[in-house]
This record gives structure tokens, sequence and C-alpha cells, in this order.
């Protein structure tokens, strides 16, 4: 979950991911952000990059990610 949200995605997008509903994933978030504590989701993807989870993308790189 953190992954995905260190790439940005919101809650719609990343109930269309995985077979998960929205609440679920609004679960799933809360949890997420309830444990570590962020200032907010934004810190919540620096924490992502932090923990090498996510990779920057390279320029030029329309791939998104899995």
């Amino acid at each position: 979950m953190l992954c995905l949200v260190g790439n940005g995605l919101s809650n719609t997008e990343i109930a269309e991911r995985p077979v998960l509903s929205e609440a679920t994933v609004k679960t799933h978030v809360k949890r997420l952000m309830a444990k570590l504590r962020p200032s907010s989701r934004a810190q919540a993807v620096v924490v992502a990059y932090e923990s090498g989870l996510v990779v920057p993308a390279r320029r030029g790189s329309a791939t998104p990610p899995a």
C-alpha cells in the first residue's frame, strides 16, 4: 500500500489496481498513516522514497509503476 501511495496514486486509483474496494483502500491507507504518523499524505510519499520502496522514475519514462 505504501508503494502505491508513494507513487502518488489516489485511493480511487489504488482501488482500481488490486482487486480492492475503495472503502478497503481507505481503511488500509488510514492504518498506514496511523502507524507511520506522517504529517500528511505527501510525507508518506517521502517515507516511501526514503525507505527505497519507491524509486524515482527516469525522465522521459512514460511507463507507470506496476
